[in-house]
């Protein structure tokens, strides 16, 4: 059975869905348009309660969402096309639940893992508070890999892993997301079992999910891939296809993609 994936950190869903995506082409029309089967999206900042109806129910979708304590910050949404066997909000702890940072759903043959990862930019204070919940995810996670899972995490990572991922590595060293201890995560993560997907199809540079607004990054190419899909070994098998959606607009992310043929 062939499932395609799309995941994307959308910088206000409210905002989003007001916009043309593609040409001609508004949010909710992307996804009834095109066929994607599950849609995850990040950093929604809204709840369920202030978004509008045409919203929460898009024709052939099913609606989820994890918003954060705090209003207009954070949070997670999916969308898709079959209802899951069960979904879940949160899992590692009041520390980092508050902020609605993850949302995970059963599917036959796999369980989804959203997330939306913290920033580390702001301070030093939530540096810390990122790699906490780094730390806690993975063993989080793992103890689902070890019970036979097969397993998909996606989302807004916040860390551009190698000097491949971004557009100027050399002058982002010291900067949070390509610290040394950001990326040396995502190593324990790949040792762990995980495979970022989107690198079994484009092993070149050049290619990326987020630009910044303020310096018009986008139209220079001048970007971070710090989006991604993840499979464990247990379905790595079953990756068909995993890509990079450039040419949708609307947010300082784009889309990334994954395909699954499984089952």
């Amino acid at each position: 059975m062939e499932v395609r994936l799309l995941s994307w950190n959308v910088n206000g869903l409210k905002a989003i869905s007001g916009k043309e995506v593609l040409p001609g082409v508004s949010f909710s029309g992307l996804l009834r348009d095109e066929e994607h089967d599950i849609v995850c999206l990040q950093e929604t900042k809204a709840d369920h309660l202030l978004l509008p109806g045409e919203i929460k129910r898009i024709p052939g979708y099913f609606f989820y969402i994890n918003p954060a304590e705090r209003k207009g910050y954070s949070g997670v949404a999916l969308y898709c096309r079959t209802e899951p066997d069960s979904v879940t909000t949160g899992g590692l702890g009041p520390e980092f639940d508050r902020e609605g940072r993850i949302i995970t759903a059963r599917f036959p043959g796999f369980l989804l893992m959203n997330v939306y990862f913290p920033n580390g930019g702001a301070s030093e204070e939530r540096l810390s508070y990122k790699l906490r919940f780094y730390d806690a995810f993975l063993a989080w996670v793992q103890r689902f890999d070890a019970a036979g899972e097969g397993i998909v995490i996606c989302g807004d990572v916040n860390t551009a892993h190698t000097p491949l991922d971004l557009a100027r590595p050399k002058e982002n060293e010291q900067v949070s997301g390509f610290l040394r201890v950001e990326r040396e995560w995502i190593d324990r993560l790949l040792a762990a079992g995980f495979t970022d997907t989107f690198r079994l199809y484009s092993p070149e540079g050049g290619q990326y999910s987020w630009w910044d607004y303020k310096t018009r990054a986008r139209s220079r190419n001048v970007g971070w891939r710090i989006d991604y899909f993840f499979v464990n070994n247990r379905l790595k098998g079953s990756v068909t296809g995993a890509g990079i959606r450039s040419d949708i607009m609307g947010s300082d992310h784009c889309p990334v993609t994954l395909t699954l043929n499984h089952g």
